[in-house]
This record gives structure tokens, sequence and C-alpha cells, in this order.
């Protein structure tokens, strides 16, 4: 029943049920005998066989009726009636025909039961049950023999685009933003590398003394004394007078 119930793919595939006769039927008649005919529901669609006259108890019908598969559906609903003439037609029974081993199987020839208003045994009616598409839907839950993949023929080269994903187009709303740059920036780096010459100089200056020292400092302005003081400034005498 679960493999049945995983059968998929059947709505409107055509499903052929014959009506071949009823059997043991109730009678509904106390003096002729009865004509009965049987009805056909499936979902929307239903069917009607001709009466067979003076059938009785067992009549024969052998009529068959193609019935569009509905997903989901897996019952037919089929009554039985007695024909009448000046009165309302008689209810003789009434049955469920059961699909799942024709859907599974392709075939089923069962005799179904036919009960009454209140649940007595009315009888049998014999159908034929034939669906043809029945090794399709089977191997939608089987796995396929490797013979049996065809692999997509084509003309002509599937386009690039099946293979390697194309650039999508800027679009015009967002605006373009140039990728960072490399070495990408970082905060630590506040300076920029190498530093600016006035920023710093080699060997760093001292902070109590300059070094070297200017001009003005060395050598220091009492060593040697200054030409001036010597020879002294005699004007006249040459050579100097004695000490």
């Amino acid at each position: 029943m679960s493999g049945v119930g995983s059968i998929t793919g059947i709505q409107g595939q055509p499903l052929e049920v014959t009506v071949v006769c009823c059997s043991k039927l109730k009678d509904t008649e106390w003096i002729s005998r009865q004509d009965p005919y049987v009805c056909l529901e499936y979902g929307s669609t239903k069917f009607r066989t001709r009466t067979c006259t003076d059938g009785g108890k067992n009549p024969l019908f052998h009529e068959k009726f193609t019935f569009p598969l509905i997903e989901g559906l897996r019952e037919i609903n089929v009554i039985v009636w007695n024909s009448n003439t000046l009165t309302f037609d008689d209810f003789i029974g009434t049955g469920k025909i059961q699909l799942h081993k024709v859907l599974s199987q392709g075939f089923d020839d069962s005799a179904w039961p036919l009960q009454t208003k209140t649940g007595r045994y009315a009888g049998e009616v014999k159908l034929i049950l034939h669906y043809t598409h029945q090794q399709n839907s089977a191997s939608s839950h089987h796995t396929p023999p490797p013979y049996a993949y065809m692999p997509t023929q084509y003309n002509s080269p599937p386009p690039p685009s099946s293979y390697y994903p194309q650039p999508q187009p800027h679009s015009n709303s967002a605006p373009f933003h140039p990728p960072p740059a490399y070495p990408p920036y970082s905060s630590q780096y506040s300076s920029p590398y190498p530093p600016p010459p006035s920023s710093y100089s080699y060997p760093p200056p001292s902070s109590s003394s300059p070094y070297p020292p200017g001009p003005h400092s060395y050598p220091p302005s009492s060593y040697p004394p200054p030409p001036a003081a010597y020879p002294p400034n005699a004007p006249g005498i040459y050579p100097p007078p004695p000490y």
C-alpha cells in the first residue's frame, strides 16, 4: 500500500473500465424479472450501462468506459438500479471499486460486493480494469536502469552562461566605489613613510646644548688672545722700548 500511494503523474491518464456482469443481485420485483443497469461515478465523470431487460439476478453487460484519472482519487463508486417504466427506478445496491491494484499492476478483474442502504449484502458486480500507463507511473519511485538514461541532445553548444556566471552590469542608481588601495590604509600609520626631513634630524639634537656647536661658541673667545693685544699698539716707536 505504501508503494502504491507514492505513484504520481496519473493526472488525466486513461483508465479503461469494463462492466462485465452482476451476480446474486437482490431481487426488487415480485412478479416479473427485474431489468438492472449499472452506473459508475469517478469524480465528476459518470457513465451508465444499457438496461439488461429481464436480466434478473445475473445480468450481463460487457460494456467498456474510459475515465480520465484524477491525482489522489483512488476509488470508483458503482450503483446498480432496476429500471421501471411507470415508476421510479428501484435501488438495488452500491459499492466502491479500489484502484490501488490496477494502478500498480496495470490490470484488475475482481468482483466487488454490493450492499443495500442498510448495509446488507445485495450481490456482486464484476469489472475489468485496465491501466496502460502503469509502467511509467511505477518508474517514478524506482531507480531506472543505467541504459534508460538518455542525455539531453543539443543542436548547438549551450550558451556560456550555463557554465560560468556572467558579471552583472552596474546599476546607474548605485554610485561606483573604486577598490581600496593596496596595501590597505590603517589608522595606526597616521604619518607618511618615510617621514619628511623636517620632522627629525640625525643625529637628534640635544636639549642641553647643540651639536656641533655654533661658530660663536667654539673655540672660546678667551683663547687664543685676540691679535689686537699683540704687538702693542705704540705709534711711532719701533722697535719698542725695553721694559
